[in-house]
């Protein structure tokens, strides 16, 4: 036993000094040995892997930049860069960089979604199918339910205000996002704002996958062998959805609920994805199966919570650290209700859109402290690509941060670091198209977010609505330090305490 045991340790030993020996003959073969980084990443993912279990890796990006240059390694095969044309060349429409194999460990090994599709022509095919329910045009139906989700809100910051106890706000808008994705997708709450509590363990299941795919998509291959095991200790949450999707799916198999997906809603009422995707299904049984389905509502729950409710936290956060900015959007906000003529708490979608210096502060915001923080990979094509002039083989994994992308002071001026609302307001239309080329918290291209009209949809009618409504006082450790986050590919804030005062009179 003893001698065999020997012989499997040397020959592991050998086939890992081989290993090693092959990784240092690419490097010193490889036409981009000279690309500076990290002397361990020269050689191995490992390094990345450490630096992503770190959290903060938007900071390390920075600092990598900061130290080699504009283009950077993080990995043997992984390039980051800070370059005004990387992004055209990587992410501009009909570009062929598919997503890279760090995307796999994003999906179940045995199925697909829309987020994980790596094949450009599958995306293409499954992304047409589901595109039209996410469309501008589509979000006057979705407009009640968002209503409806913000006044519960309501009532839970009337109550907490009345408690005079500090709260994590970044939780609550996370109970807010959820539950309008949870109207939107099925027509009914799934009742975190009821409960103000982490319903059916969702909340920490999706936390717990981001950390899971985060780092095992560094290592692709361990994918399918680690998802069974991880997934019996902290698929909880996600069972609790699929299962709650199962459930809906079931109710509207009766031939009465069944609504033509080509039909009109009745007048004041609401279609929600679910009852589109099974009048779909009805319709095309064979090319929209009960998987897309299945699919479609989990990638709404999962993927349009996390996303809406950083983008919410890192708006109200810019505007209380900037007293003047939250003081001047409130007017705006109390003047546009003013000249309404209405004394209805609810804020339009329409009547957003008509408060500049609210959209501005959304941009603003959402450039600052975008909800992802890890460069965005992709493969380049067969025959290579020039990107930041330099010549880059085919199957290289290249990417842009887009907190790099953000902070570029060539784009946003030297005062890059700054909230500066104003910036998106300036008269000069070439500088405004210039920085827009360069924004990207949804991402650019075929690849961006399905959601991000609905996302928008969410933000721009709460967050009049809070700025109006109440008053937020910083806890003294936020005021003075700024808050912390966790970057899992979301930058997801962990200590964004406030207390909330409800404005007497309105």
């Amino acid at each position: 036993m003893f001698t065999m045991l020997f012989k499997l340790v040397v020959v592991a030993g050998c086939f890992g000094v081989f290993q090693l020996l092959l990784r240092v003959y690419r490097h010193l073969t490889s036409p981009l040995r000279s690309v500076p980084g990290p002397f361990l990443a020269r050689f191995a993912d490992v390094w990345y892997l450490w630096a992503l279990k770190k959290a903060n890796f938007e900071v390390v990006n920075k600092e990598l930049h900061k130290k080699y240059g504009p283009i950077v390694r993080y990995g043997p095969n992984r390039y980051s860069f800070d370059d005004l044309t990387a992004t055209k060349t990587i992410y501009g429409h009909g570009s062929q960089f598919k997503k890279s194999d760090w995307y796999g460990a994003w999906n179940r090994p045995d199925t697909w979604n829309l987020f994980a599709e790596q094949d450009i022509l599958k995306h293409s095919k499954y992304r047409r199918q589901y595109q039209n329910d996410y469309s501008m045009s589509s979000l006057v139906e979705y407009e009640p339910f968002v209503d409806e989700c913000a006044a519960l809100f309501d009532q839970r910051l009337q109550e907490l205000s009345q408690s005079g106890l500090p709260v994590n706000m970044a939780h609550w808008m996370q109970c807010y996002a959820f539950d309008v994705v949870g109207c939107i997708t099925y027509s009914k709450r799934l009742g975190f704002l009821d409960q103000g509590l982490d319903i059916g363990g969702f909340m920490t299941a999706i936390n717990n996958g981001l950390i899971y795919s985060t780092l095992a998509g560094v290592y692709p291959f361990s994918h399918p062998y680690l998802f069974g095991a991880i997934s019996r200790f902290g698929g909880g949450g996600i069972g609790y959805v699929i299962n709650f999707t199962m459930q809906s799916i079931a109710e509207h198999q009766a031939p009465a609920k069944v609504v033509d997906e080509d039909e009109k809603p009745a007048p004041g009422k609401s279609r929600d994805f679910l009852s589109k995707f099974v009048a779909r299904h009805h319709k095309n049984p064979d090319t929209f199966t009960t998987l897309h389905i299945i699919q479609g509502c989990a990638a709404n729950m999962v993927a349009g919570s996390d996303t809406t409710a950083i983008s919410l936290s890192a708006i109200l956060y810019y505007l209380l650290k900037n007293p003047e900015t939250f003081a001047k959007l409130r007017q705006e906000v109390e003047e546009a209700q003013r000249a309404s003529g209405t004394a209805s708490k609810d804020i339009s979608f329409k009547q957003s859109q008509e408060m500049p210096y609210l959209q501005a502060v959304i941009k603003e915001a959402l450039r600052l402290h975008p909800a992802t923080g890890l460069p965005i990979e992709r493969v380049v094509p067969a025959g290579g690509a020039t990107i930041a002039g330099r010549f880059f083989p085919e199957g290289s994994i290249v990417g842009v941060n887009t907190w790099i992308e953000h902070r570029n002071p060539r784009v946003f001026g030297e005062d890059a670091d700054a909230f500066k609302p104003e910036r998106w307001l300036s008269d000069d239309a070439e500088k405004i198209s210039f920085m827009n080329r360069h924004w990207m918290p949804f991402g650019l291209g075929a690849r961006t977010c399905i959601g991000r009209h609905i996302s928008h949809l969410e933000i721009s009618k709460l967050i009049p609505r809070l700025v109006r409504d109440y008053d937020f006082e910083l806890s003294d450790d936020v005021a003075k330090n700024g808050w912390h986050t966790d970057n899992y590919w979301f930058v997801k804030p962990k200590n964004f305490i406030v207390r909330v005062v409800a404005r007497k009179g309105l």
